[in-house]
């Protein structure tokens, strides 16, 4: 969830609008926050999984106590858990995740670090290997930041379908990346979906339809392979971009209104994120510590 968008670069051409969500005008605070938890408690397909704690990084080891701990709080909620990374500490997500019976999309993270990369690549193999697998994600937005080109993914990918046959195997990117490299969608057996109406400066009320429009996009590219929304979401508070201003509010209705539309429309969603991160306001401006369902003590933010 790297990407700042600036730009709207949805197709011309796409036109996909199935549910116009729910008309917020009439609702107090109190009436959007009972009806942000009631569809909280009805649950989702499923949920992004944030590591750390206050203080903590990517590259931190994470231990298996923490990791239960949250898994633990999310699980009423969700049938999936997103994963990351496959190495310190995150190989732990997909283990507890399945002791406690959710399904996994379990991620290798890629870079320009090759020794790095490696590691991520066999300990998802091994992984998969293990049963804790449901869906292999190899890359998370690797195109958008330029880290790897096109036939270095393409080597990965085809190495990890290579080494565990029977589980769907797919890569994460930005929804429009998948227009333009359509040798990736080729070689994935699942297309998998970032959607950010907010990293394109879309306002709130815009905001579904925006989203569902660019999942649109991502089923033309698809060639008839499913689509999954492996991520989207709205931060709670931080500075705008263009139209998109993050507030309780308007998580609380971006929330609502993905998840009403994603369940009518039996349409497999990760949202992100379960908790709060401190670390991400670096990367991605005051707003990156914000996605979070649960804030950073881990309790429910509304």
């Amino acid at each position: 969830m790297s990407y700042r968008g600036e730009h709207n670069f949805l197709l011309k051409n796409t036109d996909f609008t199935t549910y116009e969500g729910v008309k917020f005008s009439k609702y107090s605070l109190e009436e959007l926050k009972k009806l942000w938890r009631e569809t909280l408690e009805n649950g989702m397909h499923g949920l992004c999984f944030s590591m750390y704690e206050d203080g903590q990084n990517p590259g931190d080891i994470i231990s298996e106590e923490q990791v239960e701990r949250r898994i633990k709080i999310i699980k009423p909620f969700t049938k999936w858990v997103r994963s990351f990374s496959c190495i310190e500490g995150n190989e732990y997500v997909p283990r507890i995740a399945h002791k406690h019976g959710l399904n996994t999309m379990v991620g290798a993270w890629l870079g320009d670090e090759m020794d790095k990369n490696e590691q991520e690549i066999e300990a998802l193999i091994a992984l998969a290997r293990e049963g804790v697998v449901d869906i292999a994600a190899v890359g998370n937005e690797v195109l958008y930041r330029n880290d790897l080109n096109e036939e270095q993914l393409l080597d990965y990918i085809l190495r990890v379908k290579e080494a565990i046959p029977g589980i769907p195997v797919g890569y994460v990117d930005a929804y429009y990346e998948f227009t333009l490299h359509p040798r990736i969608v080729d070689a994935c057996d699942v297309i998998l979906s970032n959607c950010y109406p907010y990293w394109e400066g879309t306002d709130i009320d815009h905001s579904l339809n925006h989203m569902q429009q660019m999942y649109g996009q991502a089923v033309q590219a698809a060639k008839g392979k499913r689509v999954i929304i492996t991520e989207t979401g709205w931060p709670s508070q931080g500075t705008n971009l263009k139209g998109a201003y993050p507030s309780a509010d308007n998580a609380m209705k971006y929330f609502i209104n993905s998840q009403l539309w994603s369940a009518k429309d039996n349409i497999d969603m990760f949202y992100f994120s379960s908790f709060d991160e401190s670390w991400k306001v670096g990367p991605e401006g005051d707003v990156g510590a914000y996605w979070g369902l649960w804030d950073k003590h881990e309790e429910l933010k509304f």
